[in-house]
């Protein structure tokens, strides 16, 4: 059987890490296998829906780098792909397993199932649904109907029997159907439950593996219930481990020290092949001991059987140096293009610029291309080049109190003064600080050091030469005047 395996998601928002590792690996295998990646959208909860949901979805997995093969975009032999145009389809599946009697209706209300339950609670049972509907008459059903009861749709678990399979994760799973009350498959409004619609859509778009995370492990018998009850053989299963934050604790959309939505990442300017490793490596490991892994070595070395029973642990300090690798290898002006629309926004260049403008900003971001692990931290490396005064560290101010300081910056601000170019080159600069040595003396710490408190108030820095070139004369003739007064 050919390799295809799908990504379900419901369009409830954006993506999320957990959402993107699950497509992530799904289509690793199929582009591994040769074999078709499927996205559909289980768009039942219509409380919840999101129509830009679905945009939200394929935008995020399209800035991965992450392509797929049918969904609701692009169509494909299997259409449909959003559970609500499947309706119909359902329905016909429903009335096979009615005529089977693998499938009842129940006429119970919420509020007699309400009470139900606490009166389990109260004699120490776990909740379940009794199977009061299992064995209704004829008769019964048509009183219900008369009294305006609009039913539910339950399966039939069989009692007394073990249900297992083999987890590509897990190895054998066993479940005993006696721990499984008969459940819902189709709500009273006609609308499927997720364990009943993704059944019927894998089943019908001949899903050959599912990809999962392990939340989704006790959904599986009740499948499997459902696959035997249709006479259809089940997709093989692999329940990818739990993400969890640093502290071991599985991850909460509150969590706020996790940037959880792959849309984050890209707004703050991530490189998306850094996000596309970095999620690769939540619960899978690869054959070697690298850590750097370009999309097509990872679909090379991806498979099923190096994907880890233990939890994932969502390391924010790695991604953050996986990012800056790939940050630091990037083409500099991809890294310009995405840090421009920052800088704009804290409102520190034009959001038009002129090309000598475009030049010094392109400068800039190249100075500091190397500090980078993602776009967004170029406004707050910068700032000295965008302040009127100078804001000195305490160890920059008292570098200024030394004896040599006034003689070390009144050389450099002469020297300056016979520069007629706004923007002296790196090598001006370094010809002026020459001069400044040969004229003073001083040299090493005394000299550049001072110079660069002074004018960024910092001992330390990015390239002195290239910084004094980016400030530019009259900045720096200001600030030299304002520490010499």
């Amino acid at each position: 059987m050919p390799v295809r395996v799908r990504y379900a998601p419901s369009p409830t928002g954006h993506l999320h890490i957990a959402g993107a590792r699950t497509a992530l690996f799904d289509y690793l295998l199929a582009r591994k296998s040769g074999g078709q990646f499927v996205i559909r959208f289980e768009d039942t909860d219509q409380a919840r829906h999101l129509e830009s949901g679905i945009r939200s979805q394929l935008d995020g997995l399209r800035w991965l780098g992450i392509e797929w093969d049918e969904s609701v975009d692009i169509g494909g032999p299997y259409a449909p792909y959003r559970q609500t145009e499947r309706l119909d389809l359902y329905r016909t599946f429903t009335e096979r397993l009615l005529k089977q009697g693998d499938v009842y209706p129940c006429y119970c209300t919420e509020s007699e199932l309400e009470e139900e339950y606490k009166a389990q609670e109260a004699r120490g049972e776990t909740p379940h649904y009794s199977g009061k509907c299992r064995h209704l008459t004829e008769g019964e059903k048509q009183r219900f109907a008369a009294e305006g009861r609009v039913p539910c749709y339950r399966f039939r678990v069989p009692e007394g029997e073990t249900i297992s399979f083999d987890d590509h994760v897990r190895g054998t799973v066993e479940f005993e159907s006696d721990g499984i009350a008969d459940f819902v498959i189709v709500r009273p409004d006609g609308i499927p439950t997720y364990n009943y619609a993704a059944v019927i859509d894998d089943l019908t778009m001949k899903i050959s593996h599912v990809i999962r995370g392990e939340e989704h492990l006790s959904n599986t018998p009740r499948q499997l219930l459902i696959y035997r009850a249709l006479g259809a053989d089940a997709p093989e299963f692999a329940h990818a481990s739990l993400i969890l934050n640093r502290d071991r604790k599985k991850m909460s959309k509150r969590d706020e020290s996790i940037v959880q939505f792959v849309q984050q990442y890209q707004e703050l300017g991530y490189l998306p092949e850094a996000v596309l490793n970095f999620v690769a490596l939540l619960g899978w490991s690869p054959r070697s001991e690298e850590e750097i892994y370009s999309k097509d070595e990872l679909i090379e070395q991806f498979g099923l059987d190096r994907l880890s029973k233990s939890p994932a642990i969502f390391d924010t300090e790695k991604l953050n140096w996986m990012s800056n690798h790939y940050m630091k290898n990037a083409e500099p002006q991809k890294v310009v293009e995405l840090a421009i629309p920052h800088l704009q926004k804290a409102g520190l260049i034009p959001e038009q610029l002129d090309s000598s403008g475009k030049q010094w900003v392109a400068e800039l971001v190249q100075l500091y291309q190397e500090q980078l692990t993602y776009a967004a931290e170029i406004v707050q490396l910068t700032p000295t080049f965008f302040r009127e005064q100078v804001e000195f560290e305490e160890d920059a101010a008292a570098m200024l109190k030394e004896d040599y300081a006034p003689a070390v910056l009144g050389s450099f601000q002469r020297h300056l003064s016979e520069v007629e170019a706004e923007h002296p080159s790196a090598e001006e600069i370094k010809g002026l600080l020459k001069k400044v040595q040969n004229e003073t003396g001083y040299k090493g710490k005394q000299l550049f050091m001072t110079v660069r408190a002074a004018l960024t108030g910092q001992l330390h820095g990015r390239d002195l030469n290239e910084t004094l070139h980016l400030l530019g004369k009259n900045k720096m003739a200001a600030r030299l005047q304002a520490v010499l007064s």
